[in-house]
């Protein structure tokens, strides 16, 4: 089975259609596990590598897209959401929500429908990376196209 033929990967790339046909997966030969790692495989920058950070709030989930260079800040998360305590989710429940296993998470075609916000920082890069369901597979997009993709609000979450 190749990665493409995987059903989380699957799912990423016809949100990805959905949205515009141009858009597809990218299979790396190595790992995208990490910002970094990603970074290193497709010759850019860790900034423009998008980060799918899920965070568990009071009563809900909620899904922050930061930059690979940036760091969530839980004292901006509880800002923006005006609520007292947010954690990040546990690998269980990061793989029921959306439906992908940490170090894949597409900030698409999840399980469970969610709320997404963008770091701001990321619309300083012309072209950003995302994880498609699986370590080795992303998909190139701009920022104005993964706000619009993702119905994700723009917000100042980042250290």
């Amino acid at each position: 089975m190749t990665l493409l033929e995987k059903e989380p990967v699957k799912r990423a790339e016809n949100s990805l259609k959905q949205f515009d046909p141009k858009l597809s997966v990218i299979i790396l030969d190595s790992s995208a596990r990490t910002a970094v790692e990603a970074a290193s495989s497709l010759g850019c920058e860790v900034g423009a590598i998008v980060k799918s950070l899920l965070f568990k709030t009071e009563n809900t989930f909620t899904l922050y897209l930061v930059a690979g260079d940036k760091k969530a800040s839980l004292n901006k998360i509880k800002k923006n959401l005006n609520i007292k305590d947010a954690t990040m989710a546990s690998a269980d429940e990061v793989k029921d929500i959306t439906g992908y296993t940490i170090g894949g998470v597409s900030p698409v075609g999840h399980l469970k429908k969610i709320s997404i916000f963008i770091d701001n920082s990321l619309e300083r890069f012309n072209n950003l990376y995302a994880a498609a369901g699986h370590p080795n597979c992303v998909f190139k997009i701009n920022f104005e196209n993964l706000q619009k993709i993702t119905n994700g609000t723009v917000k100042d979450i980042t250290e």
